[in-house]
């Protein structure tokens, strides 16, 4: 299994992303060290929306949040809401379709190589733009 954690950065359409062997608490917790080291310097708050998931709302998250003095918070969206509200979905969709969605892949391997080279296309010119 091959997993994307990424978050959307609002006005610059940049996705901040980290390839993981599989999505849990602690992949999270260093995905969100990663974003912080990218944001602190600015000063600015950072906010993530999410979903409700079991694991955005892990209580092995509480320490990190703590860390950062509540310069790092998550924004839950409600139950059910559309994906127009989360701008990392659009994201995923598109990402799917470029990788080419229910296609095979010979091996994890070449999964992970096609998922790393559209993502670094999106860094050059942006395969998805969010808009509100």
């Amino acid at each position: 299994m091959l997993s994307v954690l990424g978050a959307v950065q609002y006005g610059t359409s940049k996705v901040f992303y980290k390839i993981v062997p599989h999505f849990d608490a602690q992949e999270l917790r260093q995905y969100l060290h990663q974003v912080m080291a990218t944001f602190r310097k600015t000063g600015k708050d950072v906010v993530i929306v999410v979903d409700r998931s079991g694991i955005h709302r892990a209580h092995k998250l509480d320490t990190t949040f703590d860390h950062y003095d509540g310069k790092l918070r998550f924004h839950f969206l409600p139950t059910h809401c559309g994906h127009h509200l989360n701008p990392i979905e659009g994201f995923w969709r598109v990402m799917k379709d470029c990788i080419g969605a229910g296609r095979c892949f010979a091996n994890l391997q070449l999964l992970y190589h096609r998922t790393r080279q559209v993502l670094m296309a999106h860094h050059e010119r942006p395969i998805y733009v969010f808009h509100w």
